[in-house]
């Protein structure tokens, strides 16, 4: 239903259901009381017999006038009200407001309107007035809004809608809004509810002028000449105009909607450049750059952005106004603007970092690597605003010195290395040049910064390889003749206590004697361990198994103080290591732990399966991509000191005072992981604690021609506790020769196995075995021969007997790893190993074995 009330005249508001106000007067109060008063008196003066009937008469009037009014207050006639509701400026506000106003009660029925509300609903009298609900009603463009607001009404709660009523005849339709809340809170005044209705029309026709405007504006900006996008501060792309996203060939539709960032859409470190205009607050900044934009095909276009940005009071910057001009046919058009483009595209794609500065070292251009290094060494922009202040203090000077060299228009300055200033340690080289005469005034230099961190890394961790190999060389050598002489000694004390018992008084000091050869003899398998020259018997193994048998041994060696915390990964894939070597690097590691917690604390071994994929996350130095079982060995000790942490696997380096350490521990760990193919990397942090990382290659059976059966650690220490076997028999006949460049050493081998019953041929090298062997016609069972000799070493003897003799025997005695002259001999070369240094039981067994064997 239309409602037309521009022919009506405006009716008077009404309340309908509402007595009429009445006003007091306290004159008409004093009336009556002085007229009281004035009776009393004159029934005084008559006489009180007289006055008695008057008296009479007079109370009997007022009672009836106050019984008269209580009855009538009762029935509602009279009622005492609030004289703040007679307010006549109260009233007329509502009265007269420019909105239509109606309060209903309970049952929907209309108790007051203004003039307002009868005008838009049409009615022309009291009388005629109408809730909304039956102003409206059979209006199918309204009924929905219309039920909403009485529901609201119904359950006291406040409702809005905006509906648009067609017009009739042609005439054009009105918006109107309708409210609906109710009275008051009081559960009296809720039962009313207070209902506005207005007409909006002009403020509809307003908005869709201003919509229309805005539709036409972006329009025009959409189908533009040129580009434009908006970035929020956050690096989104929150607007691309049609003309921009065409050319980058993106989906207008999904731009905006999340997803899309300033570099996916920028080249190279060009968002650098938009990202690292230093904020001035309060301050608007437009900055005109040459840059390229990445299409979504992943081509590239040049273009000249006219950058604006704003920054609050706070310097914190606003969402960017960014006009982009194409430069991509300038290339063909215009020469000197395509020679222009072709500088600017060499300019910011550079792997160099480029600025121009002043005297001062304030930066006036920079391609877009330096505006990317300046953001990542300060995150205030403070290596943008000075050149100066991308170096550390330290070698700030070294900068200062080329710039004003260059400054003085001089040639050939020196590259100047230094290091970058930032939390990480990073490193740069600077080379600075002059630019002409005439553009000192503004410019006084260009330095052009190359970042060579990973170089100098690079370069570090080859000298420290080399350092290490160079020690590994020298420790293995040492303990080469280390071993011959530790030989020779314990085969003279195997002499000495066979020739005494023990109730002889020298016999302790020979067996004192033994048990300091045997530990120099430990020492000495430790230095090979770091040379990894040692021999190892590697055993397919499952660490879990084997941390488990170790678990009671490791909590003996650390102690009550130390909580030990041995955490298995879930199916750890088999490895392939010497297992009494194992222990060794889990034992060393274990004591360490516990030095670095004298006040007790928490050391925890943990095992897991690291596939190939994670192990190139884990970017370590060195480490090839590969399946590999991890094991971390953590402590919450004292930690080990940045300054210090490089030098731990050296050997002889140790923190500990004199006389607690030998400096071999880590150097053995290092050796012995490096030699079963895997790799060891320390995390510290001084203070809070250790971890050692393990990293053991993955066995895998199937690339064996011959798998080998799993060997636990437990089943070894089965094998250890076994009762002991008879003493074998170790005599023998037989001809040996033995080959030993060390005489003393070869005249008590041969001393030993001649008290064996062998017959010994003695030789200093290669070419004396060699002789002795032609001479008795190749009728030599057995030789034993050492692998170092001057003029012939061992490897190259074997290949000369076994052409006389394919069926020789041979045993190698060597301070080395077997694994160290192996490679230098041919294929399927059969032949025995004994590591020096050995007993005389050891030789003579090893001796009888290889004897006696097919």
């Amino acid at each position: 239903m239309t409602a037309e009330t521009d022919s009506h005249p405006s009716p008077e508001p009404f309340a309908a259901h509402e007595p009429a106000r009445r006003s007091g007067s306290i004159v008409l109060v004093l009336l009556v009381a002085a007229g009281i008063v004035a009776i009393a008196v004159v029934l005084m003066t008559i006489g009180r017999a007289q006055a008695q009937p008057y008296i009479l008469g007079v109370l009997a009037l007022l009672a009836m006038v106050g019984l008269f009014n209580l009855f009538a207050f009762a029935a509602g006639i009279i009622r005492f009200t609030d004289r703040s509701t007679d307010d006549p400026v109260m009233g007329r506000i509502a009265d007269h407001a420019h909105d239509g106003l109606a309060v209903t009660d309970s049952r929907g029925h209309v108790v007051y309107s203004n003039a307002a509300y009868l005008a838009l609903t049409g009615a022309a009298t009291a009388q005629e007035v109408r809730p909304i609900e039956r102003v409206f009603i059979g209006n199918p463009d309204v009924s929905e809004a219309v039920f909403r607001l009485l529901k609201a009404a119904r359950e006291g709660k406040r409702q809005q809608e905006e509906v648009r009523i067609a017009g009739t005849d042609g005439a054009h339709g009105r918006w109107l809004r309708m409210r609906v809340r109710p009275l008051g809170a009081s559960k009296r005044e809720a039962k009313y509810s207070v209902w506005s209705i207005a007409d909006i029309t002009r403020d509809r026709e307003r908005q869709e002028d201003v919509f229309k405007e805005l539709q036409h504006a972006i329009e025009y900006l959409d189908h533009a000449p040129c580009g434009f996008f908006s970035v929020s501060p956050s690096g989104e792309v929150v607007y691309v105009n049609a003309t921009l996203a065409g050319w980058l060939d993106h989906d207008l539709a999904e731009i905006g909607s999340g997803g899309l960032k300033l570099t996916d859409i920028v080249s190279g470190d060009g968002a650098s450049l938009l990202t690292s205009i230093v904020a001035v607050p309060g301050e608007v900044k437009t900055e005109v750059l040459d840059i390229d934009l990445r299409m979504r095909s992943g081509r590239t276009m040049p273009v000249r952005l006219y950058h604006k940005l704003a920054f609050g009071a706070d310097g914190v910057p606003g969402a960017s106004r960014t006009l982009v001009i194409s430069r991509a046919r300038d290339e063909h058009s215009d020469p000197e603007r395509a020679a222009e483009v072709r500088f600017m595209r060499f300019f910011d794609h550079t792997p160099m970092a480029i600025a121009t500065v002043d005297r001062a070292g304030a930066v006036v251009r920079a391609n877009a690597r330096f505006a990317k290094l300046a953001q990542s060494l300060s995150a205030d922009g403070a290596a943008n605003k000075s050149i100066f202040r991308s170096v550390n203090a330290r070698d700030r000077s070294l900068l200062i010195a080329a710039i004003n060299q260059a400054a003085e228009g001089q040639g050939d300055i020196a590259p100047v290395e230094a290091m970058l200033d930032g939390a990480k340690e990073r490193w740069a080289q600077y080379f600075v040049t002059a630019v002409e005469e005439d553009e000192r005034e503004t410019e006084a230099a260009i330095v052009y910064m190359l970042e060579t961190t990973e170089r100098r890394t690079l370069e570090n961790q080859i000298n420290q390889s080399q350092k290490m190999d160079m020690v590994g060389q020298l420790a293995g050598g040492i303990a080469h003749d280390f071993n011959n002489v530790l030989s020779a000694i314990m085969m003279a004390n195997d002499f000495l206590l066979n020739a005494h018992k023990p109730t002889d008084p020298s016999f302790q000091d020979i067996m004192q004697i033994k048990q300091n050869a045997t530990r120099a003899a430990t020492l000495v398998r430790q230095l090979l361990a770091f040379s990894r020259r040692q021999t190892l018997r590697p055993q397919v193994l499952d660490l879990g198994d084997a941390l488990s048998d170790l678990t009671m041994l490791l909590r003996r060696l650390i102690g009550e103080k130390v909580k030990l915390d041995l955490v298995h990964g879930r199916d750890l894939w088999p490895v392939k290591v010497d297992v009494s070597q194992f222990e060794q690097v889990i034992v060393n590691l274990a004591v360490n732990a516990r030095d670095a917690m004298a006040d007790g604390g928490k050391l925890t071994v943990k095992t897991s399966n690291v596939t190939t994929d994670e192990a190139a996350l884990l970017s370590y130095k060195g480490m090839p991509a590969a399946d590999y079982v991890r094991i971390d060995v953590a402590d919450t000790g004292t930690g080990i000191p940045a300054e210090i942490v490089d030098k731990i696997f050296e050997p002889f380096f140790s923190t500990k005072e004199v006389g607690k350490g030998t400096g071999l521990g880590l150097s053995t760990v290092y050796g012995i992981v490096k030699q079963t193919g895997g790799f060891v990397y320390v995390d510290s942090t001084a203070g809070e604690g250790t971890t050692f990382r393990i990293f053991l290659p993955r066995h895998r059976p199937e690339l064996e021609a011959a798998p080998e059966p799993q060997v636990t650690n437990g089943a070894a220490k089965e094998a250890v506790a076994e009762p002991p076997k008879p003493q074998a028999d170790l005599t023998g006949q037989g001809t040996i020769l033995l080959v030993e460049d060390e005489d003393g050493l070869r005249s008590l081998n041969a001393r030993g196995l001649r008290s064996r019953g062998y017959s010994v041929i003695e030789a200093a090298n290669g070419i004396e075995a060699m002789e002795a062997l032609e001479e008795k016609n190749g009728a030599v069972d057995l030789v034993v021969s050492d692998v170092v000799m001057p003029e012939m070493d061992g490897p190259t003897l074997l290949k000369e007997m076994r052409q006389r003799n394919p069926n020789l025997k041979i045993i190698f005695v060597s301070g080395y790893a077997e694994e160290a002259f192996d490679k230098s001999l041919p294929e399927n070369e059969q032949f025995a190993f004994l590591a020096k240094p050995f007993a005389l039981s050891a030789l003579v067994a090893k001796v009888k074995e290889t004897m006696t064997a097919p």
